[in-house]
Formats: structure tokens, C-alpha cells, sequence
């Protein structure tokens, strides 16, 4: 398994990463590491794990309006 960046908080988010840069590779997207005879899920890996790849955390889910029944209040956040 490849080495998680500092910024990148659990591995979940590192699969996720590098799934994502995978599909871009297949896509057409040109390899930011040289690793001749590769699989496109590894150069993503090695790509997120050498931190060539550009991402950020999306924005915070926004609030769903506060719905009052019969008195009470209920406050959600809206699922991503």
C-alpha cells in the first residue's frame, strides 16, 4: 500500500482520491509519475501519495429549514 499524505485524513478518502484520478488516467489524462508498465489504479496511487494530485474538501452540507411540529422544533443537515 502506497503512503497517505498528512492531508489526507483516512484512508477511505485515499481510495477515493485515487479512484477518481484512476478514472481520469483511463480517461486520457496524462501520468504526473513515471512508472512504465503500470496499471492506471497505481500510478493514481502513487500520484495521491506523493501529493501531485489537487483536490480539497467540498463544502459543508446546508442546513435543511427548521420544520415545526406541533411545537417542536427539528434541525437537520442535508446528507452530501
Amino acid at each position: 500500500m502506497e503512503r497517505i499524505p498528512e492531508r489526507i485524513d483516512s484512508t477511505f478518502r485515499f481510495v477515493l482520491l485515487s479512484a477518481r484520478r484512476a478514472e481520469q488516467l483511463l480517461r486520457g489524462a496524462r501520468p504526473r509519475v513515471d512508472l512504465p508498465n503500470a496499471k492506471a489504479t497505481r500510478i493514481a496511487m502513487r500520484e495521491v501519495s506523493e501529493d501531485l494530485v489537487e483536490w480539497q474538501y467540498g463544502p459543508p452540507p446546508a442546513p435543511v429549514p427548521v420544520v415545526e411540529d406541533e411545537g417542536t422544533a427539528v434541525e437537520e443537515t442535508a446528507a452530501p
